[in-house]
């Protein structure tokens, strides 16, 4: 390992010994979580002050910023749909200890965010509560990586913002949905009776077996509860709702808008979205490179945060084609 690196590595690891406790924001639920990565991740979410049109005081926003800043490109991870930055919690460390600056930033009406003056979170606000993030902490061309439904919030900020973005990250993409369809068309008691059914634990431990290709049981359950820890924050449901009958995510006529350059990373084994896609939205995306994670599911940042890190680093480097 270069020194820079190795440098760069011992004050990462300095600085996440010195996370000890959880932040007083998070549910108590957070001290049952047994997997050391999430626990470690969780203990470093902070909540920046962000200020927007749509709301009159500023949104206390949730995130995990960078140990670091570097002259390269900051990397902002978001996540998949009605998920929060615990999602990064193996592939966060891995592109911290190769010198990127990383932010995890949870994208408006999930994650940790304060929302118990809830503004709107439909499609419109998330994308200005991004911008407004951005321009507030980040305010340079940044490299952004979004997974499964976090990829359609990734296509239309940059086809919005272009100026903000240098380069795209898409994994195992949902971009093709006509955003929540019939769902936005429920009454608002049938919507929140969804939505309760949403956060139940046996929806999301089944939810868990679908997208993952190798998963113990014990790793199921506790990967349950990260996964719906977010869930638990008083405004959820109020947040999910408000999505749900705004129409959600239609990004597929702006996919062949995107002129950055973009890393398409598909699961091959995936069981929730078809790896089919993957040859389409290569196909729709002008300038794009497509990585087909082998013997892995639907998340492969969480199943296969090595290889993911490993070919977005050559991505950086300009070595893929």
């Amino acid at each position: 390992m270069p020194a820079h690196n190795t440098a760069v590595s011992s004050s990462v690891a300095w600085v996440r010994a010195m996370a000890e406790t959880f932040p007083a924001f998070l549910p108590k639920e957070v001290e049952k979580i047994r997997d050391t990565h999430a626990r470690q991740l969780a203990k470093r979410i902070q909540r920046l002050p962000v200020m927007t049109s749509f709301s009159e005081s500023c949104i206390m926003s949730s995130c995990v910023k960078p140990i670091q800043y570097s002259e390269s490109k900051p990397v902002v991870l978001l996540h998949g749909f009605d998920s929060s930055c615990l999602e990064w919690r193996y592939t966060y460390p891995l592109l911290e200890d190769a010198g990127m600056e990383t932010w995890a930033v949870d994208i408006l009406g999930w994650g940790f965010s304060d929302l118990k003056l809830l503004p709107s979170t439909c499609v419109a606000a998330k994308r200005e509560h991004l911008y407004q993030f951005w321009r507030s902490y980040i305010c340079r061309p940044m490299v952004l990586i979004g997974p499964s439904l976090g990829a359609a919030v990734a296509i239309d900020f940059t086809v919005n913002h272009p100026e903000a973005v240098s380069g795209l990250v898409l994994i195992d993409a949902s971009v093709y949905a006509e955003g929540t369809g019939k769902l936005s068309k429920l009454p608002r008691a049938f919507a929140y009776a969804g939505v309760a059914l949403l956060k139940s634990i046996p929806l999301r431990f089944y939810a868990n077996m679908v997208a993952f290709k190798k998963i113990s049981l014990g790793q199921l359950l506790d990967w349950t509860n990260v996964g719906r820890l977010h869930c638990l924050l008083p405004w959820w449901e109020d947040a999910t709702v408000d999505f749900m009958v705004s129409g959600g995510y239609d990004v597929r006529n702006m996919i062949n808008k995107v002129n950055q350059m973009a890393l398409i990373l598909w699961g091959e084994d995936d069981r929730v979205i078809s790896s089919g896609l993957a040859l389409n939205l290569h196909a729709d995306l002008p300038n794009s490179a497509l990585y087909k994670i082998q013997d892995c599911g639907h998340l492969p940042h969480i199943e296969k945060p090595k290889i993911v890190t490993e070919v977005f680093l050559d991505f950086m480097k300009g070595t893929m084609v």
